[in-house]
């Protein structure tokens, strides 16, 4: 067992040694507790050791006890990661701590005080499946079509309206087209029904927290004596709520300390607000800044690449990493002639890889969007690479998990009309849409729960013979069910419920080729619940997990999106599509400007810190997208990588040539040509040859042989993807053109061709 830190200090009043594995920033990072601290935590530099360590200071030096230390991280995985660091810098457990994820610490401390916002403490947490059938019903009870105002969209009107800090009674002036106009009278439903149904979302667990502190002088008062000392990391990802949340627990004492990185907030789209970060002095008058900008992960032109790219960005508060080790290999940028060519030659540069003895576990893709996968994976699937993808449905997601646990929660809560629905007749039991309306109709008019509606109505003769028997044996196994609960392990109960209801059989019966990967997947839920103290508890696990970690002995090489990136390090990482439209990603562009060319900015500086040894970059001249293809640019981001760091390389053409300092595979010296995208920008190397347009001795589709100049304010153009317009403006090789179907776009001359 690890050293107690606690006994130790207290009989020798020497430094302790836990610091000595700090460096300089490091080191006054953790030892500065009094007032608000803001970290900076450049990528790699260490900052869960910072996190760990300063907890453990805290409470070395006597500053606190566990119950006085409110420390929140953004994931499950981050979470378990500080617990193991703790306990093991500690000797001891840490299990009961007010150490988790925004959800799971406002979850715990919702439950004490639910009655003040209309709950039960015993409430539940609805996942995203029983979200959507909610309102689904809320829109077909207001009439609205459904099919053009889907409940997904409408849900997620809700949800941003929770992660900005507002309730229904906030929004009732917003104006929107969405539904009719009427999704603030949504919201308003929903939240009733959610209460009805003694539920939340995931929203609501910090909504209804926040709505309690600013309502409840004195729940507040209690947290400020509670809770003497803050710890937040990832706090560049925090929303409006999340934010407000802190600010008010970090009133009492204002001995808050966030860790995070402006560099690396990538989430704006699901509501992270980087300006949290930016102003936190402003927030807390005072505070300490402290910059860590040693990183322990990446090479020297790793860092020195990724630092001159996000210094593009104008906001940020600004750090610039380095480290001790060895500059490393150049970032390398690999121009390839197509999407197809792209996949061969990263699946061919991994077996080289491998041939040399690198691990495939140590071997990262990452792609701005998921359809990029694609080409990756049928190559892979061709050559026998093995690889794993880490996106798609999550466990707790499938539907025979989503089945057993509708069974338990309806358990746990009779009340929840929604796990009611899901299961009552999975497996079949003949209560079709008519027998279900039956029940609706009666709960409405009593104002009870679906369970309580049907335990009373198999009293009655209101309904047939055989659906009430159906119903009686359906309660009545709840009823016995919960008691066996009194007396048997929690797992055992489960694995009971799922037998006499005859779930399990009918997987059994089933005949298809997926019901034996079901049945297995029905014992890995009942494995996993045994790991937990209560069925409630497990439960609310299960709601609050975000992730489930793949546990395979093979090698691997893992497929990604960069979004999906974040925390993970990797020895060797391709980052494919570097091309305009696809990164920076348009949308993001449209829809956030500037805000949101900085945020893909971040995007690619996370990308390439995920690297410790080689960072390879690629694009290619023109891609298949959308059923058609179309001609790439290279992203605006290469431009701004330093070529003092970078090597280029273009395969298109014969063999292969380096630009940026130049290096042929022979690595005799080679004459310095400008990169491809610079040539196919400057219009340089392109010749019309037969009809067709040639680039380094290879033929490319191209629109338009005309050139700008040969363009006039007026001409009728067509564009092989945005169609017929009209240009408005000529500037030089680029044209602004009035297109029917997009609307008025800025391309380049070379990709329209004159119209008849």
């Amino acid at each position: 067992m690890a050293e107690n830190i606690l006994t130790t200090v207290a009989e020798n009043p020497s430094p302790p040694t836990y610091l000595d594995a700090l460096n300089p920033a490091q080191r006054a990072a953790v030892e500065a507790l009094d007032g608000p601290v803001l970290v900076l935590a450049g990528a790699g530099t260490g900052k869960t050791r910072v996190l760990t360590t300063r907890l453990v200071h805290l409470l070395a030096t006597g500053r606190a006890l566990p119950s006085q230390i409110l420390a929140v991280t953004f994931t499950n995985k981050a979470a378990t990661e500080v617990r193991a660091r703790v306990a093991a810098m500690l000797g001891r457990s840490v299990e009961g701590w007010f150490l988790g994820t925004f959800h799971a610490l406002a979850a715990r401390l919702l439950r004490p005080h639910a009655e003040r916002v209309g709950l039960k403490p015993n409430f539940t947490i609805l996942d995203e499946d029983d979200q959507l059938r909610l309102v689904k019903q809320l829109l077909q009870a207001e009439n609205i079509d459904d099919k053009k105002n889907p409940p997904r969209e409408a849900l997620a009107f809700i949800s941003r309206w929770k992660d900005r800090g507002l309730c229904p009674s906030d929004v009732s002036q917003e104006k929107s087209s969405f539904a009719g106009g009427k999704m603030p009278k949504l919201y308003a439903a929903y939240q009733e029904r959610l209460l009805a149904l003694n539920a939340c979302d995931f929203g609501d667990l910090l909504l209804h927290h926040l709505t309690i502190l600013k309502s409840h002088p004195d729940i507040l008062a209690e947290a400020h004596r509670r809770f003497h000392f803050i710890l937040v990391d990832e706090y560049q990802d925090t929303n409006t709520a999340q934010y407000l949340w802190l600010r008010l627990l970090a009133r009492g004492h204002r001995n808050i300390c966030c860790v995070g990185d402006e560099d690396q907030s990538i989430y704006g789209w699901r509501g992270a607000e980087v300006g949290n970060i930016l102003r936190f002095s402003d927030d807390f008058p005072g505070a300490t800044v402290i910059r860590l900008e040693q990183n322990y992960r990446s090479t020297g032109h790793i860092l020195a690449a990724a630092s001159h790219l996000i210094a593009h960005n104008t906001m940020r508060l600004g750090k610039t990493l380095w480290s001790s080790a060895e500059q490393g290999e150049p970032v390398r940028v690999q121009v390839l002639w197509d999407g197809q060519e792209e996949a061969r030659w990263i699946a061919d540069e991994i077996e080289d890889f491998q041939r040399k003895g690198v691990s495939l576990n140590a071997i990262a893709i990452m792609v701005r969007a998921g359809f990029q996968t694609r080409a990756f994976e049928e190559r892979f699937i061709q050559v026998g690479l093995p690889y794993r993808v880490l996106v798609g449905a999550r466990f707790y997601e499938r539907a025979e998990i989503r089945d057993a646990l509708a069974y338990l929660r309806l358990l746990v809560t009779p009340e929840d009309d929604l796990a009611f629905e899901r299961i009552i007749n999975v497996p079949k039991r003949g209560v079709g849409p008519a027998a279900l309306q039956q029940v609706h109709a009666f709960a409405r008019a009593e104002k009870i729960s679906l369970m309580e509606a049907s335990a009373r109505l198999v009293e009655t003769d209101e309904l047939k013979p055989k659906l009430r028997q159906t119903l009686r044996l359906f309660v009545e196994g709840f009823v016995r069910w919960r008691s066996a609960l009194q007396n048997l392990p929690h797992a055992e109960v489960a694995q009971i419920v799922l037998d006499d209801s005859g779930y399990t059989g009918m997987w059994q019966a089933d005949k298809s080729p997926e019901a034996p990967g079901r049945l297995e997947n029905l014992k890995e839920l009942i494995g996993a619940m045994a790991e937990f103290d209560t069925l409630p508890a497990f439960l609310e696990h299960v709601s609050l997990v975000l992730e489930v970690t793949e546990n395979t002995q093979a090698e691997q090489v893992s497929l990604m999106t960069l979004h999906g990136a974040k925390g993970l390090e990797f020895s060797i990482v391709f980052l494919p599509g570097w091309e305009e439209e696809i990164f920076p990603s348009r949308r993001a562009l449209d829809e956030n400007g500037t805000a949101g060319l900085e945020e893909e900015r971040r995007l690619a500086y996370v990308g390439i810190t995920r690297a410790k040894e080689r960072a390879v970059i690629s694009c290619v001249t023109r891609r298949f997208l959308y059923g058609s293809w179309v001609n790439a640019l290279p992203s605006r981001f290469l431009d701004e990588l330093p070529d003092q760091h970078v090597l280029r390389a273009s395969t298109v053409g014969n063999g292969i040539v380096m630009g940026g300092g130049g290096y042929q595979r022979d690595n005799t010296k080679a004459e310095r040509i400008p990169p491809l995208w610079e040539q196919l920008r400057a219009g340089r190397s392109l010749s019309r040859r037969k009809g067709a347009f040639q680039i380094e001795g290879r033929a490319v589709e191209v629109s338009s042989p005309h050139k700008p100049d040969g363009f006039h304010v007026g001409d009728h153009v067509v564009h092989g993807k945005f169609g017929k317009g009209v240009v408005r403006r000529v500037e030089n090789d680029k044209l602004e053109v009035l297109f029917e179907r997009k609307g008025a776009l800025k391309v380049l001359a070379r990709f329209v061709s004159k119209e008849g």
